[in-house]
């Protein structure tokens, strides 16, 4: 449950910065009042577009049933691992331009009388965030969660997002976005690694992967994955009290993979580069 929360609270409060820069733009134009409904329509729209992929991934593993839904749920995995680490990358590359390249983008449709063409990028933004956290939920488990319980999850992530959201726009000097952001992004790359092992585990148990070895260490002594924070642990991280072999290989390759991506020089804008 812990990284189901993690998850709606790092992904709203990115939904909410979106939102936030582009209410305050529009509290600085004329006709502020029409962009204003353009804004929640565009909000709406971007929720309804996750709602629908929810809707879709559910009914697709209902049909599913054995070995499929197996399959299904191991692939979800590996599908929201690949984009959490691309999330975190776009996120660097475009973290410091995103409100000019958002207000930018807000003028040009403003110029343009063309206020439904506002709403289409709040509501892409917003559906990205919204897209994303559906996937990550689906790949950590969370379908699985009782219905009270799910509803609970989601109502705290909102309010941790929003109380994060109204502390980060107060500037203060212990809590600003570049924190928020940098060590979000440490626990989503975790995450993902947590996500990488967990798919290939089940893969082995279904006789699809070989373990290569069955058992490298024993620290069960020191933290029991099978215990309340063991599994959370184990579910955010990847750790392994009795590791197979190929988890581990397939752990290491990812973090190479990863601080290789992290360390690679960003592209300079063409004009720079010309």
């Amino acid at each position: 449950m812990g990284n189901a929360l993690f998850i709606i609270w790092r992904e709203s409060a990115e939904a909410m910065l979106v939102v936030g820069i582009v209410y305050a733009w529009l509290k600085r134009q004329p006709d502020a009042a029409i962009g204003r409904r353009y804004l929640w329509a565009g909000v709406l729209a971007g929720v309804a577009l996750a709602l629908a992929l929810a809707a879709a991934m559910l009914g697709i593993a209902h049909f599913l049933s054995g070995d499929a839904l197996d399959y299904f749920q191991v692939a979800i995995m590996f599908v929201a691992s690949g984009l959490i680490v691309q999330m975190v990358l776009w996120m660097r590359r475009h973290g410091r331009t995103l409100r000019s390249d958002l207000e930018t983008r807000m003028r040009e449709n403003a110029d343009a009388a063309n206020w439904w063409g506002m709403a289409v990028v709040v509501a892409l933004a917003v559906g990205r965030e919204t897209a994303e956290t559906v996937v990550f939920l689906y790949g950590v488990g969370m379908q699985q969660m009782p219905t009270h319980q799910l509803l609970a999850v989601i109502a705290i992530g909102l309010f941790l997002a929003w109380a994060t959201f109204w502390l980060l726009q107060q500037g203060s000097r212990f809590l600003s976005w570049r924190v928020f952001f940098k060590g979000s992004e440490v626990l989503l790359l975790l995450l993902a690694g947590g996500l990488l092992v967990s798919g290939i585990d089940k893969l082995i148990s279904a006789g699809v992967l070989p373990p290569l070895a069955d058992q490298l260490w024993n620290t069960t002594a020191i933290l029991d994955d099978s215990s309340r924070f063991g599994g959370f642990v184990a579910a955010m991280t990847g750790y392994r009290a009795q590791p197979a072999l190929l988890p581990m290989l397939c752990l290491a390759v990812y973090w190479i993979g990863v601080t290789l991506l992290l360390r690679a020089p960003r592209a300079r804008p063409a004009a720079l580069r010309a």
